[in-house]
């Protein structure tokens, strides 16, 4: 049994400035940039957590809020919010900041999964995640549900099984 881990021990926060080469012809970042970056920031945070190499599994919706301009400093904070046998749900958040005029923007949210592999490719498992703070459980017991849904999405799941995605709906 591997030794569980506190989500702090998982954070990272990756900062990046938004360059020419990094638009569109609107001089804002260009979305596929922008998922690169928060994929590698969410990749650390997994790592971090399983000691191990990480895959991508999934990423869940991605909605562009507000633009990212030319010249923004870009900020990521990731942190593992639970872990399975050999999987690992990373949130992750986006800042936008333009410092000359002094003002930062929340952008952008999502979950991405990350499934945890030794040096063959194959799933290995991963410390459990213990929560330390209301914040943290919240998105801790959540969790399950989002991941259920993930499955069900996926095919990987039936509806029925999905259990926790049933209580939400059941009528008392």
């Amino acid at each position: 049994m591997l030794k569980p881990k506190h989500p702090h021990q998982s954070e990272v926060t990756m900062t990046e400035m938004v360059l020419p080469n990094d638009t569109n012809t609107l001089n804002n970042l260009m979305g596929g940039r922008l998922l690169h970056w928060m994929d590698i920031c969410a990749a650390i945070a997994a790592q971090k957590h399983s000691n191990r190499i990480v895959v991508t599994a999934s990423v869940d919706n991605v909605s562009f809020t507000e633009p990212i301009k030319l010249g923004n400093i870009v900020t990521m904070q990731a942190k593992v919010t639970r872990a399975f046998n050999s999987s690992m749900e990373v949130f992750l958040e986006v800042w936008a900041e333009d410092i000359p005029a002094g003002q930062r923007v929340s952008t952008n949210r999502a979950f991405y999964t990350f499934v945890a592999v030794d040096q063959n490719g194959r799933p290995i498992e991963v410390p459990h995640l213990e929560p330390q703070t209301p914040e943290e459980n919240e998105l801790y017991l959540s969790a399950l549900r989002r991941r259920q849904l993930r499955l069900v999405l996926a095919g990987r799941m039936s509806p029925a099984d999905a259990t926790e995605l049933k209580a939400l709906f059941q009528v008392t």
